[in-house]
């Protein structure tokens, strides 16, 4: 699977969202440096970062890991993390038994407020429906590589029920704040598409 999108056309509804972009700013509106503010902080600062630090937690305080595998709608809640429509949060933990991965192959339903904006190969419909029929291959083709006798498990969100993989905590982080260990922690291990960085690239 290619992540170069550079020359994949733009969607109908991105073509639409520039067209009204462009006229606001033309007209006065909005100011273009705020779109580029909000944007940034869709995807640096209010996610992937909030559920950076979400894992970061959960490694280090083994009470709020246990609250947020139980509940992670309420345990997201103690963090001021709560889904924008009321959509239900489930955190599944990746295990050396188990790999998770998350997918919407209905549309594109992700969850925005622990993870920023939805990268362009998730909404993507070959990612939509050929996680779903080999996901070992598709996570090789991401470079992750799962051992035969690992079990992968897709999960497919909806409107209703947003999911957000707890990756496996890196070897050698044992003693690190949770600012350092939310630095190892990538969007796409919170997808399953990923695994968090080393010890050793801090």
């Amino acid at each position: 699977m290619s992540h170069d999108d550079h020359t994949m056309p733009p969607s109908t509804l991105a073509l639409r969202i520039k067209a009204i972009e462009t006229l606001m700013v033309e007209k006065g509106k909005i100011d273009p440096g705020a779109v580029t503010e909000i944007v940034d902080i869709f995807q640096n600062k209010l996610g992937p970062r909030i559920g950076a630090g979400v894992v970061a937690r959960a490694w280090s305080d083994p009470a709020f890991k246990v609250r947020l595998l139980e509940n992670g709608t309420d345990a997201l809640k103690e963090v001021g993390v709560s889904g924008l429509q009321g959509e239900a949060m489930i955190i599944l933990e990746n295990t050396p038994e188990v790999h998770n991965v998350i997918v919407c192959t209905l549309c594109s339903c992700y969850p925005w407020t622990v993870l920023g904006l939805p990268p362009t190969w998730y909404k993507s419909a070959p990612y939509r429906s050929r996680i779903v029929i080999e996901p070992r291959a598709v996570l090789a083709e991401f470079g992750v590589n799962i051992a035969d006798d690992r079990e992968v498990r897709v999960y497919d969100s909806n409107a209703e029920i947003r999911y957000m993989v707890l990756p496996e905590r890196p070897a050698g982080t044992e003693g690190w704040s949770e600012e350092e260990l939310a630095a190892l922690v990538t969007r796409d291990s919170m997808i399953g598409t990923g695994i968090p960085l080393a010890a050793s690239t801090i």
